[in-house]
């Protein structure tokens, strides 16, 4: 097929390649005239493992191609995907969608007769009929389709998701864009039995916001119980395991961290909430959901606090790992953000580390300095804070780190670290959901009419494991 992505950005780039590795003709358009200019030379606008691997096969294969002329691009293109950004707008919450209404206005005029206009970009209810709207005051009905085709990726491993999903959900409201996407995907997918969900096109935009705030939630749901598992001598970890092998739960999204971020769960949440608003209805799990996100990353700086006393005053911090996640240069939302703001505030100085997000973070943070190695990075430190779980940080020999250091101070907020390891190296490590070595059972209190006498709390640590098999 001929394809059309309009925006080269996370979701267009990936995308528009992975089509091409389909063995399609793809057309991929910005108006960044350096974005495209740098596409055809090769340098890629983000980091994602494997992609700059498959942009250089495909475009050397005359499959994939990059231009600003995006009437040429769509006047004989199948199937035009828009996957252009739909930021929050700045105090609303809600989705920006002036891009995607620009992109439906500024193709219609070029649309080949039957073509398929689909909807990529993340957007609220109703986005689909407004670009067929859009579409149809230029092209006559009937002549053109408007469907949705919401993405699933995520960033690090947007590739396998890609070409592997674990669903493929379309939106449609005619038997012609349900054929053409069908085509599309079917004869791919279904040697595979992935599932191909067929719907409404306005049911297909919300399962995207559905999905990623009831996945926020879960992370955010592990991190309260972090909270409950440090005071009550618990261990998240082995609580986690408990509760994942539970089919009905399930292992993703269990690991207590942070806080979430990045491009799209801060962004969705707000959306899904400002959608729910104009319907009247309170969607208040995922209101506190926001709500308690926000405050665990600054909450993260009173760790660090406590890890060193008190007072940070005059202190310096090494802050290793930047980026939301690793295996991405994204730095939107990420949790290491607000920690060095605060952590500023309270008088320390900051050093910090990225393997790959180091350029996205200089334009976001004032006053760090950003060392490219990390070891360097912790030299005469008074603290060492994991915030991101690079391969390169997990791995990091514990015993060099800690001989450039001023004092043995170990926060890991992603439990990244061995604590045994740690320990053995001669820190003082500060874990998410972990007791301390000296933890102290403390009694819980009884609530209710029935409670009767004492209620007793086993210590995870005097307990042992006894029973406990990791599979």
């Amino acid at each position: 097929m001929k394809i059309t992505m309009i925006g080269t950005g996370y979701v267009g780039l990936v995308s528009g390649t992975c089509f091409a590795h389909w063995g399609n003709d793809v057309i991929c358009v910005d108006k960044n005239a350096a974005k495209i200019a740098g596409l055809n030379q090769g340098i890629l606008p983000i980091y994602e493992p494997e992609l700059d691997g498959l942009v250089s096969k495909y475009h050397q294969a005359g499959r994939l191609s990059f231009t600003c002329d995006l009437a040429a691009a769509v006047k004989d293109a199948d199937i035009v995907f828009i996957a252009v950004g739909t930021p929050a707008r700045a105090g609303h919450g809600d989705a920006d969608l002036s891009f995607v209404y620009m992109a439906a206005k500024e193709i219609a005029p070029h649309l080949a007769e039957g073509a398929v206009v689909v909807v990529k970009s993340t957007v609220p209810v109703g986005t689909g009929d407004a670009v067929d709207k859009i579409i149809g005051s230029v092209r006559r009905r009937g002549s053109y389709s408007v469907a949705s085709n919401p993405e699933f990726l995520r960033e690090g491993a947007a590739i396998p998701d890609f070409l592997k999903p674990d669903r493929v959900v379309i939106g449609v409201e005619d038997m012609h864009a349900q054929t053409v996407l069908m085509q599309l995907y079917r004869d791919v997918f279904a040697p595979h039995d992935v599932p191909v969900v067929v719907t409404r096109r306005r049911t297909s935009e919300l399962i995207k916001y559905a999905a990623n705030a009831f996945l926020a939630t879960k992370i955010t749901f592990m991190n309260e119980l972090a909270d409950l598992c440090e005071l009550a001598g618990s261990d998240i970890s082995d609580l986690a395991l408990g509760i994942g092998l539970d089919r009905r739960i399930g292992s993703c999204f269990l690991n207590a961290g942070p806080g979430y971020g990045g491009s799209c769960f801060p962004k969705d949440t707000l959306a899904l909430l400002r959608t729910a608003q104009d319907y009247g209805v309170a969607l208040r799990v995922v209101e506190e959901t926001v709500t308690a996100n926000e405050a665990r990353k600054r909450k993260m700086a009173l760790k660090v606090l406590d890890a060193v006393g008190g007072d940070v005053d005059g202190l310096t911090i090494a802050v290793l790992g930047l980026t939301f996640k690793p295996d991405t240069d994204d730095m939107r939302e990420a949790p290491s953000v607000p920690l060095i703001e605060t952590l500023q505030r309270f008088g320390a100085t900051i050093r910090a580390f990225d393997p790959v997000g180091m350029p996205n973070a200089a334009q976001m943070l004032d006053d760090v300095a950003l060392i490219d190695d990390p070891y360097e990075c912790a030299r005469n430190a008074d603290a060492v804070v994991i915030v991101t779980e690079w391969d390169c940080i997990r791995r990091l020999d514990l015993t060099r780190l800690r001989k450039r250091m001023n004092a043995p101070v170990l926060v890991d907020l992603r439990n990244a670290v061995s604590q045994e390891s740690a320990e053995a190296a001669g820190f003082r490590i500060t874990m998410i959901g972990k007791p301390t070595r000296n933890h102290k059972e403390t009694q819980p209190v009884l609530q209710g009419r029935g409670a009767r006498g004492r209620l007793h709390t086993g210590n995870d640590e005097k307990a042992g494991t006894a029973g406990r098999s990791r599979l």
